[in-house]
């Protein structure tokens, strides 16, 4: 068994600042002093405009600037098990009171499919699942921002907006199973949709961030058993992912037994091939114990855990070294034959 461990430390300068407030200074009254008298000769000189500087604008790595996505519904009739009565759909209240970046109320889910600019041949498909501990999704540093990274990268990004939260009949100490008869229906329409979408049939990916990296290990280990009747064509092709990026995945392991992971998770050797990240200051062993068993079953993954991060980070340029999370997952997609090198 090997388990990438990168580690970082990070060293702080700590100065010490004394406010204006606490030193108080008497003000000094400086004598009134006369200006002298030019008596020079006045001299017409021509006037020199400086020249001009062009400065080019910088924009901030990973900006949303994905290009306009086709936006298509996972369900072509009634959303198997909706019943109506929620709220419609939005922004989620934010917890710092700026401005909101997760949306809630989902009960009509989609799929924004965002191509790269220059797709000359089929190219890798990844399905990107927001977090938002099922309850809200964090649209835009785990969700539209991954997708521009994707694109750059030459990789068709297709962003899953899957139901929340969950409902109040659903149980609250389990999964709602919605998502993963969203995340199913997902997998299945885009393979179904491969040719006409320029994407490989066999190159089709999972992204997910905390609550969606659960979602990853969910529908990367229940391809066997759709957890909705099928509907049409689309649900004749395989719901199984060909390969699963899970990014500080959470809910994986039992909460009062976090060697044990959740009996919804069921690793096999058929599992697809992984990439995991987490932050040693966040709830870490979810990822130990998924690549643990992913090893026991003889699949290939790879584990990076961070020296600090915490949870969350995203596509953040946060001041540690999990920022360079897509990095490593770059080389490692590469290295599995879905990423060009």
């Amino acid at each position: 068994m090997r388990i990438g461990l990168c580690t970082a430390v990070l060293s702080a300068l700590c100065i010490g600042s004394v406010s204006a407030q606490q030193f108080k200074l008497p003000p000094i009254k400086a004598p009134a002093i006369k200006p002298p008298v030019n008596t020079a000769p006045v001299v017409n000189a021509p006037v020199v405009k400086p020249p001009v500087i062009n400065i080019p604008v910088v924009k901030p790595q990973f900006a949303n600037e994905a290009g306009q996505p086709q936006i298509v519904k996972l369900w072509p009739g009634k959303v198997p098990g909706e019943t109506g009565g929620l709220p419609a759909e939005g922004p989620a209240p934010s917890k710092t009171g700026g401005k909101s970046t997760s949306i809630t109320n989902i009960s009509e889910p989609t799929i924004a499919i965002y191509r790269p600019k220059k797709a000359d041949e089929a190219s890798t498909a990844v399905i990107v699942a927001p977090g938002g501990g099922y309850n809200v999704l964090a649209f835009e540093h785990e969700g539209t921002q991954v997708a521009q990274w994707l694109n750059e990268r030459g990789v068709t990004a297709v962003l899953l907006k899957y139901r929340v939260p969950r409902r109040a009949d659903q149980p609250k100490d389990k999964p709602p199973v919605g998502a993963l008869q969203d995340a199913q229906r997902a997998v299945s329409l885009v393979r179904s949709k491969a040719k006409e979408w320029g994407i490989k049939a066999d190159h089709i990916g999972f992204l997910g961030f905390s609550a969606g990296g659960h979602l990853t290990a969910w529908v990367s280990t229940n391809y066997d058993k759709r957890a909705y009747e099928p509907i049409d064509a689309a649900d004749e092709q395989s719901s199984r992912p060909d390969f699963a990026v899970l990014i500080y995945a959470g809910g994986v392991v039992s909460k009062t037994s976090p060697e044990q992971i959740n009996p919804e998770i069921r690793v096999t050797a058929q599992t697809p091939p992984s990439f995991l990240v987490h932050a040693a200051d966040d709830s870490f062993q979810n990822s130990i114990a998924y690549f643990q068993a992913l090893r026991q079953n003889k699949v290939q993954a790879e584990l990076h855990i961070y020296g600090s991060g915490g949870h969350g980070f995203g596509m953040r340029a946060i001041p540690h070294p999990a920022r360079t999370w897509t990095v490593r997952c770059e080389e490692w997609m590469g290295k599995q034959g879905f990423l060009s090198q």
